[in-house]
Formats: C-alpha cells, structure tokens, sequence
C-alpha cells in the first residue's frame, strides 16, 4: 500500500461486493473514514487489529479533511470508505480538492453501484437491443437543486431507461414529472438497500407504483428504475447471432462458404 489516501467504494451493501483490491487496502490500513450509515461494518473484518475508524456520518468536511491530514504526516496509511462507487454522488470531488492543496496524493478505487447492484435484484438489463441503448442516472430535485436543462420531465422525454438516486422519498413528484415526460405509462422498479440482507423490491408502472412504495413503507436508501426494460419484448443482440460476424468470429454462411 503506497503512501496515498484511498477513496475507495465499498459496494451498495454486501461485504462480498467490494472488489478484491479494495478489500486488501482495507485490510493494510491504519485509518478508515467509512460512510457509516450506508458502509457494512462487515468490512472491518479485515481490517489489522489495531486500526482507527472513523464514521464520517457525524463529520463535516472540514473534520474529515483535518483528520486525513493529521494521520497522513504520521506516515499512517488513510482509507476513505465510500458506499457504492464513489465517481457517483460520492462528494468525493470536494475532498479530493482540498487533499491536493495540502500536497496529499490520493487514488479512486471504484466499486459496485446501487443502480447496478438494483438492476441485479430484478434480474434486468438495462441496455436491450431495439428498446434502450442509453442510461440515464439522475435524481429528483430536493434540498440539492439539480439544472434547470435536468429536470426529470425532460430527461424523461428521451425516453431512455433510467435510475434515481436520492428520489424515493418523493416518490409522487417524481412519478408526475415522470408521467409527463415519457408520455405514457411505463414500467418502474424500486429496490431499496439493494444487496442487503433486508433489500425489498417493488415492481409496478407509473400508475400503482406511488402505492406500492408506500405500502412497503420504503422512505429512503432506495433506486427508483423507470423504462420499458423492465418489462418487455426485446431483440436478441447482434453478438451471439450465428449470421453475424466481427472480429473474433466468423458467420455461419461465412464459415461454410455459402
């Protein structure tokens, strides 16, 4: 383990999920600053016996940047343990701007998003042939504004398959701006702390999906998934179709020399 800060993602919620190099700077370091309310404390497990850790959930950026600096110019080797990946609504961007000012070097280790780590709970594709070919990954806008150019009718209109983040608990305005986006009713999926041991799945279309939410009494930590890929008819991909040929494999008429 080099001497860098690592902010590292820990995956949407089993320990199982972060990748392999993740777990093994997890287990060579000496600080850890974890996202306690969204990290497992599974993944202490592997950590050396006599690590610090330190939840970030009561700390604020000035607190977290004092103590990475403080444990760096001690020669400590410093984990920033993010949920999920931390290229998306990490918060990293900040962090990472004030370690630079301080000459500290640091590395990003990504990990498994909840938008994934949701489309694995449905056992869905986000990406069908003839139906979607673009993911949009947005939220509704709350206590955070979010671009006018992004507001979620609009985004809705593309017509693209989509994950919200941070939106379940608006779960009315967004199925609104929704509806008037996309025009028309169109499946949706909300799956709240995907990977978990708790994780609930709820699969509706915009009309019963506000009720079905509610009933599950899902009010935070959740992936709202809107798009026809939930729910229905697809092409087969061009990849594993025996008349089709690229650079690893011939056609079928190609190989016969019909």
């Amino acid at each position: 383990m080099k001497n860098l800060v690592y902010f590292i993602g820990a995956g949407p919620g089993d320990p199982d999920l972060i990748t392999v190099k993740g777990r093994n700077l997890i287990s060579d370091a000496d600080i850890i600053i974890y996202a306690g309310s969204l990290v497992s404390s599974d993944h202490f497990k592997y950590c050396k016996d006599k690590v610090q850790i330190f939840n970030s959930a009561s700390m604020t950026l000035k607190e977290v940047i004092g103590t990475i600096k403080n444990y760096f110019f001690q020669g400590k080797k410093i984990v920033r343990l993010q949920t999920g990946d931390p290229s998306i609504y990490g918060a990293i961007k900040e962090q990472m701007d004030e370690l630079q000012k301080l000459n500290i070097p640091y590395e990003v280790v990504p990990g498994v998003s909840s938008f994934t780590a949701a489309a694995a709970a449905i056992n869905r594709e986000f990406t069908l042939p003839n139906v979607s070919q673009t993911v949009i990954l947005t939220r509704a806008e709350g206590r955070t504004p979010v671009p006018q150019n992004e507001d979620l009718e609009r985004l809705a209109s593309i017509g693209a398959s989509m994950a919200l983040f941070l939106s379940v608990g608006m779960i009315d305005k967004v199925v609104s701006k929704l509806r008037k986006g996309y025009g028309r009713n169109v499946p949706v999926a909300v799956i709240q702390r995907a990977t978990w041991g708790d994780q609930k799945c709820v699969v509706g279309t915009l009309d019963d999906i506000s009720k079905k939410v509610k009933d599950a009494n899902i009010t935070r930590t959740a992936q709202i998934l809107v798009g026809d890929f939930i729910d229905c008819r697809y092409d087969n991909s061009l990849l594993y179709d025996e008349n089709f040929s690229h650079m690893f494999r011939g056609s079928k008429n190609e190989d016969s020399g019909n």
